[in-house]
């Protein structure tokens, strides 16, 4: 049993383009009000990374033409990314926080931060190289994290809204003047192959690794075929989540696709954060210091 109590009122979330008339929404390296990535304490972390920040037009701030040339390179852009991941995950501790909104030099300045707060630092950092980004709007059944809460159950919000980063590597345009192609942050970090079986199995959604830190070491498909995992779920059957396969197939959860965005501020300006503002407000004391475990 999940809640949609505890959800903003006066919104209606349906699948949608996010762009008008069906145009391909673009990305940016713009910063925004949650991507800060001007911000000092994000400067610095991009400098300690081994860049400086790029600007939108592709200039180089505080680092040489050689960095600049060389962050338009796929292949140094991944190698970046990795090497912000694991950061991100070793020095921003995990937990439960419900403030989708907060900016991520916040984030940093507390050492801690949810999921999506933790993908909004890497999609920042992103940014500063010169990597645009976008985020695709999910709404996932709540019941997916009912094995962080089996007994509160009943107060997990219904629908949990997800943004999902994408990343453009390389050029704007390549030598033919098509644009380059996005990436999932799945796809980036893990890529969508077998390597689940031989790492430990697929995303559990339990214990002390979070999803944020599973999306090195395996695949988080939100798009395939409806094998579920982990085994508490829409549709699992016994032993569901201990054969879930070589990827962590999450289709099954996923109750709407919202569309993509330009960024993750515009995804919760049109459609909000998970939960109220009430609920946010008296549950940010405590799942804001609550860890995964």
């Amino acid at each position: 049993m999940t809640s949609s109590l505890l959800r903003p009122r006066g919104r209606t979330r349906t699948g949608t383009t996010g762009a008008p008339g069906g145009a391909v929404t673009e990305g940016s390296t713009a910063p925004t009000r949650i991507l800060d990535w001007r911000d000092p304490l994000v400067a610095a972390l991009v400098r300690e990374l081994g860049a400086g920040p790029v600007g939108a037009s592709g200039s180089a701030d505080a680092v040489g033409s050689a960095d600049a040339v060389g962050s338009a390179d796929p292949a140094r852009q991944i190698e970046f990314l990795h090497r912000a991941h694991t950061w991100i995950s070793g020095a921003v501790r995990p937990v439960y926080s419900v403030q989708d909104e907060r900016p991520v030099s916040e984030v940093l300045r507390r050492g801690r931060g949810s999921c999506s707060q933790r993908l909004a630092v890497l999609e920042a950092v992103a940014r500063a190289y010169g990597v645009p980004t976008r985020v695709r709007g999910l709404l996932v059944d709540g019941s997916f994290w009912y094995p962080r809460f089996p007994r509160l159950r009943r107060i997990v919000p219904d629908q949990v809204l997800l943004a999902w980063p994408e990343f453009r590597l390389g050029s704007p345009a390549g030598a033919s003047g098509a644009a380059a192609s996005w990436l999932t942050v799945s796809e980036l970090l893990g890529g969508l192959r077998p390597v689940a079986a031989e790492q430990g199995g697929g995303f559990t959604n339990a214990g002390p690794e979070t999803l944020f830190e599973a999306l090195s070491r395996t695949a988080i498909d939100w798009d395939a075929a409806p094998a579920v995992c982990p085994s508490t779920g829409p549709g699992a059957g016994p032993g569901a989540g201990a054969g879930a396969g070589a990827a962590c197939e999450l289709s099954a959860y996923v109750l709407t696709d919202l569309g993509h965005y330009a960024s993750r501020d515009e995804l919760f300006a049109r459609h909000g954060q998970t939960l109220c503002g009430l609920a946010r407000l008296m549950a940010e004391p405590v799942l804001g210091r609550r860890g995964a475990a």
